[in-house]
C-alpha cells in the first residue's frame, strides 16, 4: 500500500504518536517514508506541527503540511475564521500522489476524525481517501465508549466504498481497567477488522532512539511490525 491514510475515532487518542510508530516500524524495515499533514491547526507559525512530531520521534521521513490555521477548531472552521484558504480533498490527493511516485509509503494523517470538515464544501478525510483509493487506519481509545465511536467509523468508511485497514489503540494505560481489557477483544469484532496494534500511554515522551528501536513491537506485521495481537489479549486478561 503505497498511500496509508490514518484517522482518528476523535480527538486526543494518540493519532500522531501512532503515525509516527507506523514510520519508524516501516523505516526499521528499509522503507522510505512520507508524512502528508492534511490540515495542522491549534499551533502558531513558529511552532512545531504534528508533521515535525512525527518526524521527531521517527526519523528520517519525508515531513509534509498543507496548511496550518491557528485555532483549534476543524480545520475548514478554523481557515473560514482566519480568513485563509480552506484545504480541499484533491489538494490532499494530488499531494500524497506526488509523494507516493518519490517514497516507498505515505501516511496521510488527518484532523480528529474522520468526518471533520476541510472546507464550506464539506469536504473530509474521507473524500480524500476515496481519490486516492486508500486504505484508512482508524486510531482509538482503548477505554470506554470506544466501540461505538470504532464501529461508526468502520460503517462510515465501507458506506463510502473505503478499506478500514484496521485498529490501532493509540494509547494503552498501564493500569488497564476491566473495560479497556474487555475491548481488546471486542474492538476488532465492531469494526470488523483486525486490531493491528496497541501503543503504551506515554510513548510519545520517549526518548526518539528508544522510540524507534520499541514502535514494531507495537504494531502488527501488517505495519512492519513484530506485536501479536492473541498474545496481547492473552497477557492483558491475565
Amino acid at each position: 500500500m503505497p498511500v496509508l491514510v490514518i484517522t482518528g475515532t476523535g480527538t486526543e487518542v494518540g493519532k500522531t504518536v501512532t503515525t509516527a510508530a507506523v514510520a519508524a516500524a516501516a523505516l526499521a524495515a528499509g522503507r522510505s517514508v512520507a508524512v502528508l499533514k492534511a490540515a495542522q491547526t491549534g499551533v502558531r507559525p513558529d511552532e512545531r506541527g504534528d508533521a515535525d512530531e512525527v518526524a521527531r520521534l521517527a526519523g528520517p521521513v519525508t515531513a509534509t503540511e498543507l496548511a496550518r490555521f491557528p485555532e483549534p477548531l476543524a480545520p475548514g472552521t478554523a481557515a473560514r475564521r482566519a480568513g485563509m484558504a480552506p484545504v480541499h480533498p484533491r489538494e490532499v490527493a494530488e499531494a500524497a500522489a506526488k509523494l507516493a511516485t518519490e517514497h516507498d509509503l505515505v501516511l496521510v494523517e488527518g484532523a480528529g476524525g474522520l468526518l471533520v470538515r476541510f472546507d464550506a464544501a464539506g469536504g473530509t478525510l474521507a473524500d480524500a481517501a476515496r481519490l486516492m483509493d486508500a486504505p484508512v487506519l482508524v486510531v482509538a481509545s482503548a477505554g470506554l465508549g470506544t466501540l461505538n465511536t470504532t464501529e461508526l467509523t468502520a460503517r462510515e468508511l465501507r458506506a463510502r466504498g473505503l478499506e478500514p485497514a484496521g485498529v490501532v489503540i493509540g494509547s494503552w494505560p498501564d493500569a488497564p481497567d476491566l473495560a479497556c481489557r474487555c475491548n481488546v477483544a471486542d474492538l476488532p469484532e465492531a469494526a470488523g477488522v483486525p486490531l493491528l496494534g496497541a501503543l503504551p500511554a506515554g510513548a510519545g515522551a520517549l526518548p526518539p532512539a528508544e522510540f524507534r528501536v520499541r514502535a514494531p513491537e507495537w504494531l502488527a506485521p501488517r505495519l512492519d511490525g513484530t506485536w501479536n495481537a492473541e498474545a496481547f489479549r492473552v497477557r492483558e486478561a491475565a
